[in-house]
């Protein structure tokens, strides 16, 4: 159930201060709470670390319609709020669906940008992967299983084997957190987006994060979008599934900080 807290502007969490400025957009079964193991490393270094809810989750307002243009449109009036010099755009998963959104729209916003366990392309929406995708997602909800029930098997299937236990049990209680409906129609949002053609256009400097063991953005594919971003950098984490950022948080966090103190910022 949405909390009774619900704001216009997105709702996040911020730590530390900073001259720089790291947004941190969560994936489909996610909230500000997906980036817990981000948000004190990034502000102890030094930046100003701040998650979002998206819209429809935690203390967000949810937005409609709910569609990859809303989700941008909500992005940007945060980024408005937080009025930083220098932002640097982190996505994960879907989070980096509208980070590539935000980029193709706003690229004098971002000073940076950072992808993770995303595509730059979900397909056609009456493609054969995606309506399986999201029929085993809603037709699971359809028969009466709670999102709780729904995150511990999907939670399971994302991870590495071997994952840490602490950490499957994190990204279940966070994912277990999300309304249904925010959580279908975020579903319904993925159909049609396609940002390939936007690659070439990225000139901030950008990072590409893929998990070795991820099976909704393989490496290849990840591999294959850094290709298409002139002077991308791609870095593969070992032995982590598609929810890195809670499964090898230190790794995660390594491969982020260390690409910012690389780059021009």
């Amino acid at each position: 159930m949405m909390s009774p807290l619900v704001t216009p502007v997105p709702y996040f969490d911020e730590v530390g201060v900073g001259d720089v400025c790291v947004l941190m957009l969560h994936g489909i079964g996610g909230g500000r709470h997906a980036f817990a193991r981000q948000t004190g490393p990034l502000a102890a270094a030094g930046y100003q670390a701040v998650a979002w809810d998206m819209p429809g989750y935690g203390h967000s307002a949810t937005v409609d319609p709910y569609t990859m243009d809303a989700l941008a449109d909500e992005c940007l009036e945060l980024i408005d709020v937080l009025a930083a010099r220098r932002l640097v755009l982190v996505g994960h998963s879907m989070g980096g669906m509208v980070a590539q959104e935000v980029a193709a729209r706003a690229p004098e916003r971002i000073a940076a940008l950072v992808l993770a366990a995303t595509t730059a392309a979900f397909g056609k929406p009456d493609g054969a992967w995606q309506r399986a995708f999201i029929a085993e997602r809603t037709a699971r909800l359809d028969a009466g299983m709670t999102m709780a029930e729904l995150a511990q098997r999907l939670v399971a299937d994302m991870v590495a084997p071997n994952a840490d236990p602490s950490a499957i049990a994190e990204a279940t209680a966070v994912m277990a957190a999300v309304p249904p409906s925010t959580y279908r129609a975020a579903l319904a949002a993925l159909m049609g987006f396609d940002r390939r053609a936007a690659l070439a256009d990225v000139r901030a400097p950008t990072l590409l994060i893929a998990g070795e063991h991820d099976k909704n953005a393989p490496p290849a594919l990840m591999q294959k979008m850094a290709g298409r971003i002139t002077g991308s950098q791609f870095v593969c984490l070992e032995d982590c599934g598609h929810l890195m950022n809670f499964e090898k948080p230190d790794a995660f966090n390594a491969a982020l900080m260390g690409f910012l103190s690389r780059i021009s910022l």
